[in-house]
């Protein structure tokens, strides 16, 4: 058996492998700081859901008769200073 391939072999072998090790290490980390941009991105999207809610609510609860016109006037916000001299 020739030993002589095989240790170009074993060198090419070692390299690759330090090469993967690098690139899984930075994969790693880059999934690391993704995950802290993906929670912030969530709470944001979260909030803005909320308030989002809150108006639908108020929308939904409100008993005043001029709540038609405030709807159009949040359509059309050349509206909206009319709405409010109404």
């Amino acid at each position: 058996m020739d030993w002589g391939i095989l240790i170009p072999l074993a060198g090419i072998g070692i390299g690759g492998l330090a090469i993967w090790t690098k690139h899984q290490a930075k994969m790693a980390e880059l999934g690391r700081s993704s995950g802290a941009d993906s929670s912030a991105q969530q709470a944001a999207t979260i909030r803005a859901l909320e308030e989002r809610v809150q108006v639908l609510e108020r929308i939904v609860t409100d008993k005043r008769t001029d709540l038609a016109a405030q709807i159009e006037a949040l359509r059309d916000p050349a509206r909206v200073g009319q709405a409010a001299k109404d």
